[in-house]
């Protein structure tokens, strides 16, 4: 099953997303570096396949723990603001060095391939239908 970790936050950035330092901080402490799938909603949109990295970034130097998220769909606008649920389901493989950029983004689209597999089996797919994902709707009540 899953690793359990929900976690919500507001999103700092398009496509990578980025959690803030406090949301970091409330990882489980042991839990490993390296590259994850699960599913990602942002506001009360649609559930997208996604591929969580959490790690040092060696490539690119970074001294601070890092979590990015990576969803797989082109969305037409930016969603600055948007509340980002996510849900990690599985483990990928550790994080690495790259030589080169190329060699980076190669790595990325190998995991993003193996996110989508992964996330089409009928275990995972059943999760991207969780009521974690609904968010509490704000509607004005009209006098009707």
């Amino acid at each position: 099953g899953g690793l359990g970790l929900h976690s919500r936050f507001t999103l700092s950035k398009i496509f990578a997303a980025n959690f803030s330092d406090q949301v970091v901080e409330s990882f489980p402490s042991d839990i490993s570096t390296g590259i994850y799938y699960g599913w990602a909603c942002v506001g009360n949109g649609d559930v997208h396949k996604m591929v969580l990295s959490i790690g040092w970034n060696p490539f690119y130097k970074n001294i601070k723990k890092s979590v990015e998220t990576h969803i797989i769909h082109t969305f037409k606008e930016d969603f600055y603001g948007e509340i980002l649920s996510i849900v990690i389901i599985g483990y990928i493989r550790p994080e690495k060095n790259f030589d080169s950029l190329e060699a980076l983004i190669s790595a990325i689209q190998g995991d993003i391939e193996e996110a989508k597999r992964q996330l089409d089996l009928p275990e995972h797919l059943k999760l991207k239908e969780d009521n974690f994902f609904n968010l509490p709707e704000h509607k004005i009540v009209n006098n009707h």
